[in-house]
């Protein structure tokens, strides 16, 4: 599928677009760091591991008070769902019971919630969904075959197991990955195959561009060509047609032309606001005004047809 001649390739995923989904609608989220940063995890794509030098300043868990004046302020510019990363291996209960809190506190306003955290126990798992949590992101991030290039620390089977945990949990699956870590067509493909092979297609699929970070072990990898990139967003709408594909991490190295072919490939669910955790995304109103000139307006997570 991923050798079909780009115009081929583009039709089929657009059509499995439209049949599932109103083709000019994208799902808007928002993503706060809640805690930053000095994480044990050597992921070679990120900045908040503690050992490498990146320059970021680790943070502590965020007082609830602070998360939800980000949160009302995400949902006065568009955003439905508020999502919300910590820098953990694993979390302890405690934090567990602390990010609990702040689910609460944004369903309260009558956003959906996401949470990335780390591995999880069970019993933390049903705490998060006892707690009303909608979404829980963990992503596999590359190929099984070429995961230890990017990450020693924990195991592909640890991501499949958390994954089967939050599934079990009744929790819907936010999962996906980043490409232009130097991986082959092959990882991207098995990447996919991995993703739409799970026991339910995740709900949402983010399929992030590497963010290059002074400091890290993956600055200095080619970059990607952006018709590869879209190339792997249209093959994942095709593998995985009814969930939300995200177009998330490297959008702001991604001009307004290349964003409207990742649209119409199969995007409908962006990241809006000034971050993704610790690295840039193209402003608000940029988005705005790209949803004006290409006739898309923003929507919830329900499907059209």
């Amino acid at each position: 599928m991923f050798a079909l001649p780009f115009n081929d390739l583009l039709f089929q995923a657009h059509s499995v677009h439209r049949n599932n989904f109103d083709p000019n609608q994208v799902q808007v989220s928002s993503l706060l760091s809640i805690k930053t940063g000095a994480c044990s995890e050597d992921c070679g794509y990120c900045p908040q591991s503690a050992r490498y030098d990146s320059d970021l300043k680790p943070e502590a868990l965020m007082p609830i008070n602070e998360v939800l004046a980000a949160a009302k302020n995400a949902q006065a510019q568009g955003a439905s769902r508020f999502c919300m990363g910590a820098a953990w291996r694993q979390p302890k209960d405690k934090d567990v019971a602390r990010v609990v809190e702040m689910v609460q506190g944004v369903k309260a306003l009558g956003m959906e919630t996401c949470v990335t955290l780390g591995m999880l126990t069970d019993t933390q798992t049903q705490t998060l969904k006892q707690g009303g949590l909608d979404y829980y992101n963990h992503n596999l991030d590359t190929s099984e075959e070429y995961y230890s290039e990017v990450i020693t620390t924990r195991t592909y089977q640890d991501r499949l197991d958390t994954l089967t945990r939050v599934r079990d949990a009744g929790i819907n699956v936010c999962c996906g990955g980043i490409v232009g870590m130097g991986e082959s067509d092959t990882d991207r493909a098995n990447l996919l195959i991995e993703l739409a092979n799970l026991p339910q297609h995740p709900e949402s699929v983010p399929i992030n561009m590497l963010v290059q970070v002074e400091g890290t072990p993956l600055m200095g990898t080619e970059a990607l060509d952006s018709l590869i990139f879209i190339r792997t967003l249209a093959v994942a709408r095709i593998l995985m047609p009814k969930s939300r594909v995200r177009l998330s991490a490297g959008r702001n190295e991604m001009n307004d032309e290349m964003q409207a072919l990742c649209f119409f490939a199969g995007a409908n669910s962006i990241f809006y606001g000034e971050k993704l955790l610790t690295t840039e995304n193209p402003m608000t109103q940029h988005d705005k005004v790209l949803f004006q000139r290409l006739g898309l307006h923003s929507g919830g997570s329900s499907h059209a047809m």
